[in-house]
């Protein structure tokens, strides 16, 4: 056992033992890695400069990607650095860093998730007020609600995380520093003070869900009701993005954070880390954009001017 005041760093997971494997992590990463920046950097470009998207739903998904951004580039940079350089180390400060970081972009998201499904509730089941209950002050008011949730949440739990005395070493059974990896290393007596916020944080959270859940049942009771075909059509396919990223955030996280200790391995732990912190933010753009005909015009005329 060993005292939490004299880890200096933690050593990550691996992803693999031989060279060839390393190396062929850190490229498979990378190539992830750059089809994440380009696909969210192109969306908050597009966003940004066409005029024509300057609406709620656009500037929520905005800042969809720069959070999406922010959360792939907190983890995979430093995982591919250490593939690169042959290491697992990250110092006591950066593991904190990164713990801070990614808790804050992911809760702000998932805040921001749930913003998104109020968004399409009221343009589809109150359309006559949508422009009065989604005005540009109200949608600046919202996003900064998620993001300030996120970092109240992150603050908290980093905290009380790196508080803790730590008896069981410094290897984190995982290839980036997240609250459950590092509460594995805490001693047993202090890891119920965290798990008291992680319950109350739970209640936060399925609060949350049930609003996206109630929600969403009211968007497909009135879309049922619409009398034409191509009205009943065109609102689907309004939601069928949002309603596809919020089941890939909401399945990869509760695989990661409630499968069953008994099947808990190296491998699985790493295929499940990479599907609920890197492959929403690579996929998130591809999901919005690919038959959404605003963002490929507005795309078009980006990429060639009148």
């Amino acid at each position: 056992m060993s005292n939490g005041s004299s880890i200096t760093q933690f050593l990550l997971l691996a992803f693999a033992d031989t060279r060839e494997l390393q190396l062929l992590h850190f490229w498979l990463f990378l190539g992830i890695y750059l089809a994440a920046l380009l696909g969210n950097g192109l969306i908050i470009i597009t966003i940004a400069c066409d005029h024509h998207l300057h609406t709620p739903m656009y500037f929520f998904l905005l800042n969809l990607s720069v959070l999406d951004l922010g959360s792939i580039s907190t983890t995979v940079p430093k995982a591919m650095a250490n593939s690169l350089w042959e290491t697992r180390a990250i110092s006591y400060s950066e593991c904190a860093v990164q713990v801070f970081l990614f808790l804050y972009l992911m809760s702000a998201e998932y805040s921001l998730l749930t913003i998104m499904s109020y968004d399409r509730y009221v343009a589809i089941c109150k359309p006559l007020h949508y422009g009065t209950l989604l005005g540009s002050r109200a949608c600046v008011h919202m996003a900064a609600a998620a993001w300030g949730t996120g970092f109240l949440f992150a603050l908290v739990h980093t905290a009380n995380t790196f508080s803790l005395p730590l008896c069981w070493g410094n290897a984190v059974d995982q290839f980036f520093c997240e609250v459950p990896a590092i509460l594995r290393l805490s001693c047993s007596e202090t890891y119920f003070r965290e798990a008291g916020l992680v319950v109350g944080s739970s209640c936060l959270v399925i609060a949350c869900f049930v609003f996206i859940v109630v929600s969403y049942v009211q968007i497909f009771r009135a879309v049922l009701r619409i009398p034409s075909e191509q009205g009943r059509h065109k609102a689907f396919s309004m939601c069928l993005p949002h309603l596809v990223v919020i089941s890939l955030f909401v399945s990869t996280d509760t695989v990661a954070y409630l499968k069953p200790p008994s099947i808990s391995s190296p491998f699985l732990n790493i295929v499940v880390s990479v599907l609920y912190s890197v492959v929403p933010p690579a996929m998130n753009p591809l999901i919005y954009s690919w038959r959404n005909k605003e963002i490929k015009d507005a795309l078009k005329r980006l990429m060639v001017p009148i």
